[in-house]
C-alpha cells in the first residue's frame, strides 16, 4: 500500500500543532528541565526520586504508545489533542499544592496517560498530513523547531516570574519564598496549557485531509494495522534509532544541574542555561528539516549521531573546568545540536522508510513503544549515577552512557540508509 499524494495544509494548522506539541509537556518535563535544582529543592527530592517519577511516567507511556497509536487512526486529532491538554493542566493544579512523593508519582503516571495515550500519535499523524508527500522534513522541522521556541518562551517566562517573586538575592531567599514563587510558575503554566486547548478546539481543522487522518474502519480492522506495520523493516530500525537519540534528549534534563554543580552557577543562572539552549532548537530543527528534504533523512541521522557522540565524549573526558564558561557553553551547543537534530528526524524518516500514511498512528505507537523506553530507565539511571558519584564524576558517568548509545545509534542509522538504497534498487529493477 503506497502513501497517497497529498498537499500541504494551511500554515496556521502547523502553528497550532506547535503550540499544543510543547504545551502538553511543559508540566511533566520542561519545568523540571529548566528549574531542576529548584524543582528538587521545593519538592524535597533526590535525583533518584525525581528519576523514579519520570520512570512511572515512562511505564504508563509504554502501554499508552501502543494503544494510543490505534486511537489516532480512529478519531479526529483535534478532539484527542484538546482533551489531552485540559487533563494535563489539571495535574498542574495538583502539584501546585506540593503533594507527597507518593502523590507526585501518581501525577506523573497520570501525565503518561494524558500526554501519550490521548495526544502523541494524534499530533504526529496530523503533522505528517500537513507536510504532504514531499515536505516531511520541513513539517517535522517546523514542528520541533517551533516546539523548541515555545519551550524556550515558557522557560523564559518561568524564570522571569520566579525571579520577579524573589524579593531578595537568590542565595539568601528563604525556602518558603522560593516555594511560593515556583507555585506561581506551575499555576501560570497550567493556565496557558488550558488556553491552548481552547484554541485547538476552535481552530484546528483537517478539512480535505479528514479521510486520510481518520479511517472509517471497525475496531477489528483498525487493529489489523499491527500486522501491516510489524512487517516493515524500517519500523524496527527506527525503534533503535529513536531509543538512542531519545537518550540524548533525556540528557538535557541535567544540563542546568551540571551548570550548578560543576560550573558553580546559582539557581537562576543555571535555569537560564537550560532556557537559552531551547532557543537554538528552532534554528537546528528547521535547518535540519530543510537539509533532510534536500538530501536524505538517513544522512542527517548519521550526522546527528556523530555530533552527539563528539559532544558526549567532551563532557565524559572531564576536561571542562569551572573557569571555562565559554568552552562549557560551546560543548553544550555541540551536544544539543546533535540531540535537537533528531527531534526533527524521528518521524520525518517514516516517508523514507516507506511506511504507509494510512497506518501512521499504529506505526508511531509501535515505534514509540521501544523508542521512548528511556522515559522508563534514564531518569533512575541518571539519578543513581549522579547521587552515587556527587559532582563532576557523576556527570562524567552519565555522559559516557550517552556516548555508548550514540555509537549504537550511528551503526543503526547506517543500516537504515542502506535499507532505503536496497529498496530503491529493487523497485528500479521491477
Amino acid at each position: 500500500m503506497q502513501n497517497p499524494t497529498i498537499a500541504r495544509q494551511p500554515l496556521y494548522v502547523i502553528l497550532l500543532l506547535i503550540l499544543a506539541g510543547e504545551a502538553v509537556f511543559i508540566l511533566p518535563f520542561v519545568l523540571a528541565r529548566v528549574f531542576r535544582p529548584t524543582f528538587l529543592d521545593v519538592f524535597e527530592l533526590t535525583n533518584l526520586e525525581l528519576g523514579t517519577c519520570f520512570s512511572v511516567y515512562g511505564i504508563v507511556a509504554f502501554i499508552s504508545y501502543l494503544l494510543g497509536g490505534t486511537l489516532a487512526d480512529k478519531f479526529k486529532p483535534k478532539i484527542l489533542i484538546a482533551v489531552a491538554l485540559f487533563l494535563t493542566a489539571l495535574g498542574g493544579l495538583v502539584i501546585s499544592t506540593y503533594p507527597s512523593y507518593f502523590v507526585l508519582k501518581i501525577v506523573y503516571g497520570y501525565w503518561g496517560f494524558t500526554t501519550i495515550f490521548l495526544f502523541w500519535a494524534a499530533m504526529i499523524k496530523a503533522t505528517r498530513v500537513w507536510g504532504g508527500t514531499k515536505s516531511q522534513g520541513l513539517a517535522f522541522g517546523f514542528l520541533d523547531g517551533g516546539r523548541g521556541l515555545v519551550a524556550a518562551a515558557f522557560g523564559s517566562l518561568g524564570v522571569f516570574v520566579f525571579s520577579l517573586l524573589i524579593t531578595s538575592e537568590i542565595a539568601d531567599a528563604a525556602f518558603s519564598e522560593r516555594k511560593e514563587a515556583f507555585r506561581y510558575v506551575i499555576l501560570i503554566s497550567s493556565a496557558i496549557i488550558c488556553t491552548v486547548g481552547v484554541l485547538i478546539l476552535l481552530f484546528l481543522k483537517t478539512d480535505a485531509s479528514e479521510e486520510i487522518i481518520v479511517q472509517k474502519k471497525t475496531w477489528a480492522e483498525t487493529f489489523s494495522n499491527f500486522k501491516v506495520v510489524i512487517k516493515i523493516p524500517s519500523v524496527w530500525l527506527l525503534m533503535i534509532i529513536i531509543l538512542c537519540a531519545y537518550v540524548g534528549y533525556k540528557m538535557t534534563d541535567v544540563f542546568s544541574l551540571y551548570a550548578k554543580e560543576v560550573m558553580l552557577y546559582d539557581e537562576i543562572e543555571s535555569a537560564k542555561v537550560g532556557t537559552y539552549l531551547l532557543y537554538i532548537r528552532p534554528v537546528i530543527g528547521i535547518t535540519i528539516g530543510f537539509l533532510a528534504d534536500k538530501t536524505k533523512t538517513s544522512l542527517m541521522m548519521i550526522l546527528g549521531f556523530l555530533v552527539m557522540l563528539f559532544g558526549a565524549l567532551i563532557f565524559a573526558s572531564g576536561v571542562i573546568e569551572p573557569s571555562m564558561s565559554l568552552f562549557f557553553l560551546l560543548s553544550l551547543l555541540i551536544t544539543a545540536t546533535g540531540v535537537y537534530a533528531f527531534r526533527t528526524l524521528y518521524f520525518a524518516a517514516m516517508q523514507e522508510g516507506h511506511i504507509p500514511l494510512a497506518v501512521t498512528g499504529t506505526a508511531v505507537g509501535i515505534i514509540s513503544l521501544i523508542g521512548y523506553t528511556p522515559d522508563i530507565f534514564m531518569g533512575p539511571a541518571m539519578g543513581y549515577l549522579l547521587d552515587n558519584s556527587p559532582g563532576e564524576l557523576g556527570h562524567q558517568h552519565v555522559f559516557l552512557m550517552l556516548a555508548a548509545f550514540s555509537g549504537l545509534g550511528l551503526i543503526t542509522a547506517f543500516r537504515f540508509y542502506w535499507l532505503d538504497k536496497s529498496i530503491y534498487r529493487t523497485k528500479k529493477k521491477v
